[in-house]
Order: C-alpha cells, then sequence, then structure tokens
C-alpha cells in the first residue's frame, strides 16, 4: 500500500492533468504528478534511455533489473520483465538475475561486464578501474556513458518507489510495453 497518497488528479491544475495524461496509466506516474515541476523531466530522460540511447535495449534492461532485484525494488522488476522479454532477454537470464546470479552461464562476457560494472555503481558512486576496463574493452565510451546514466536513473526510480511504496500494477505488461513501442517511434 502506498506509504503516500496519490496525487488526485481531478483537483491538480490543467497543466498536471494534461502532462499526465501523456504518460501510460501507471501508479509511479499518479505518485510523481505530487512533483509536477519535475515529472516532465522525468518522462523525457526516461523516454530518452528507453527509446534513443545506442546501449543495446536487451543490456539495458538487464541493468536495470540488477538494479530491481538489487534494490529491491518489486515494482521496478514487475515493469521491466516484460520489457526486457521484448528486447531479447531470455528466461534463463531473467531467472539468474532474479536469483542474483551475475556470473550464470547464460551470460557471455558483455553482459557480466556490464552486470559487475551495475553493482559497483549501486555500491558506489565510482566503479573500480578494473571494471571501467571490461567496459571500455566491450562496450563504446557513449554507451559507457549511457548506461552510467540507466543505472542512475532507475537507482533514483527504485528509490521512489520504494520509499513512497508505490503499489504493484494489475496487468500492466502490455500498458508497459506499449509505451515502450511509442518512444521508440
Amino acid at each position: 500500500m502506498a506509504r503516500i497518497p496519490y496525487r488526485d488528479l481531478a483537483t491538480a491544475p490543467e497543466e498536471v492533468q494534461q502532462l499526465v495524461a501523456t504518460f501510460a496509466p501507471l501508479n509511479i506516474f499518479r505518485m510523481l504528478a505530487h512533483a509536477d515541476t519535475l515529472l516532465r523531466g522525468f518522462g523525457h530522460l526516461g523516454a530518452a534511455i528507453l527509446g534513443r540511447a545506442t546501449l543495446d535495449p536487451r543490456l539495458r534492461e538487464l541493468a536495470i533489473l540488477r538494479v530491481a532485484v538489487r534494490s529491491p525494488a518489486a515494482y521496478e522488476w514487475q515493469q521491466h520483465v516484460p520489457i526486457a522479454r521484448a528486447s531479447g532477454a531470455s528466461d534463463a537470464e531473467i531467472a539468474a538475475l532474479e536469483r542474483g546470479d551475475r556470473d550464470a552461464s547464460c551470460f557471455g562476457e558483455r553482459e557480466r561486464a556490464l552486470l559487475r560494472f551495475t553493482d559497483e555503481l549501486l555500491a558506489s558512486p565510482r566503479a573500480s578501474d578494473e571494471t571501467l576496463a571490461a567496459m571500455r574493452a566491450s562496450f563504446t565510451d557513449r554507451e559507457v556513458c549511457e548506461a552510467i546514466v540507466t543505472i542512475g536513473y532507475y537507482m533514483m526510480v527504485a528509490r521512489v518507489l520504494e520509499t513512497t511504496g508505490v503499489d504493484l500494477e494489475v496487468d500492466s505488461a502490455a500498458t508497459v510495453t506499449e509505451m515502450v513501442e511509442r518512444v521508440r517511434r
């Protein structure tokens, strides 16, 4: 149950109602409507990560799921499992992440580098020289920077979700994958 009540959009200013209407009808956006001055930027950055970044979507989703499981943020996990599947993540990869096994045999060198990088950024604002070198050996500098921003963004999302107690959605997989397809266009 939410620890902060969702914003009553019926009593919100018209501008807030219109802005929230541009997002998928998800509880996170109903909660973030309280911070209406930040909501537009939140949405733009999320859309850029999901729709315009060059980091492979499957790898992006593996990093997001790693953030979700390590945070832990059940809502983030629930929302991103269908996106991960739609982006090409296998059931074996998702199961390995769910059980916390970043070294599972289903992951290759690139995936392991990204997951180790994710773990280090979850623990500290600075990845080790060794882990950064492994990332740079497998990814472009642009992809490394996009991974940092993606990991940081979803760390923030996890903290919003868990601190405010955003309720899990009921049958939102279709809504979430439609939203991702919309931002990719």
